[in-house]
């Protein structure tokens, strides 16, 4: 049975979707971008905003009782792949020897205009 996930302090979500799932042994979680519960962007530079999307990330992660080392698979969706090397410098900040698997990809468009959205699938163990 699914169970979704809604933290207190996390942004309200843009469209009709739950931001994370409990589901099966996995917390599946919704794309992230840089947007803070009161509705603000951070996306003054890609540093800023990666670090803006990876808390929203965490905060997920919390909210199910699980931390940045229970990610199994990671999907990161980019504006302009020039993001890549900044974008990857921030995210590998925040995993030791063993990060998730993943793939980047660069895409036509993302949400409010943003240059980087990240969702994740979580193992609870």
């Amino acid at each position: 049975m699914k169970q979704p996930i809604f933290p207190p302090n996390a942004a309200k979500p843009l469209a009709p979707y739950t931001p994370a799932i409990d589901a099966g042994g996995f917390v599946f979680l919704s794309g992230q971008i840089a947007l803070d519960s009161d509705g603000n962007l951070h996306t003054s530079d890609i540093a800023t905003e990666t670090k803006k999307v990876m808390e929203n990330v965490g905060n997920l992660l919390n909210a199910a009782g699980l931390s940045y080392d229970h990610l199994v698979k990671v999907t990161i969706f980019l504006s302009d792949m020039a993001h890549y090397a900044a974008v990857n410098e921030v995210y590998g900040s925040y995993f030791g020897a063993v990060p998730p698997a993943r793939e980047a990809v660069a895409v036509k468009g993302l949400p409010r205009g943003v240059n980087v959205e990240i969702s994740g699938i979580a193992e609870k163990s």
